[in-house]
């Protein structure tokens, strides 16, 4: 779903400001989507990466010094809890199925958008131009 949302927001036009390396490659210079995934310097991707990977080890892990315990994989608590061990075990398997299929629908949505950048129109909001409001995409 950040996917999408990112996706949408640059598109309207919103970067943030400044470089986004030690050149002065600005993020408003790097065009959006797929087609411009090689816009983004070495530097820029070595930003990513490790923001993903400081995500990964230090804050997206389940801390058992926090007082909760951990009961599934994916389960990152850490000490906010909205109302999770009041849920019966059926309610807590069908919220994990919800919340597993919306991420699955997310990933469909942002490889259609993908693929719809790739088609002769160029729009990604393909409904927009059958509705007769095209989308100036790149």
């Amino acid at each position: 779903m950040l996917a999408i949302t990112g996706h949408i927001t640059t598109t309207a036009g919103v970067r943030l400001p400044g470089d986004i390396d030690l050149h002065g490659t600005s993020f408003a210079s790097i065009g959006t989507g797929i087609r411009h995934i090689t816009d983004v310097p070495a530097l820029g991707w070595a930003q990513i990466f490790l923001l993903a990977g400081l995500m990964e080890f230090f804050v997206m892990t389940p801390r058992e010094d926090s007082g909760m315990k951990s009961e599934f994989v994916g389960d990152f608590r850490n000490s906010v809890d909205f109302g999770w061990d009041d849920f019966t075990e059926e309610e807590k398997r069908t919220k994990r199925s919800v919340e597993l299929n919306n991420g699955r629908a997310a990933q469909m949505g942002i490889l259609g958008m993908m693929v719809h950048e790739m088609l002769p129109s160029h729009d990604p909001y393909m409904i927009n131009g059958l509705l007769g409001f095209p989308v100036n995409f790149n």
